[in-house]
């Protein structure tokens, strides 16, 4: 999450403080809107927890699938 963070200072021109608390209010806007467990994995990644970006698109995908008739 600190390489968000940063990216967010860099590109928004705003101080290390809001830069994070943009990112953990866009966090968790998403674990609220996504199925439980897709939105688990959402926080655990952007902790740096384990697992790819691909695991998460996968799970999104599978979870949300049948939305959309697929």
């Amino acid at each position: 999450m600190d390489n968000i963070v940063k990216m967010v200072t860099e590109k928004a021109g705003i101080s290390e403080s809001q830069a994070k608390l943009a990112v953990d209010t866009v966090v968790s806007f998403l674990k609220d809107k996504m199925p439980a467990g897709v939105g688990s994995q959402v926080e655990s990644f952007m902790k740096g927890g384990s697992g790819s970006f691909g695991d998460l698109a996968g799970g999104l995908k599978d979870k949300v699938g049948g939305m959309f008739g697929k």
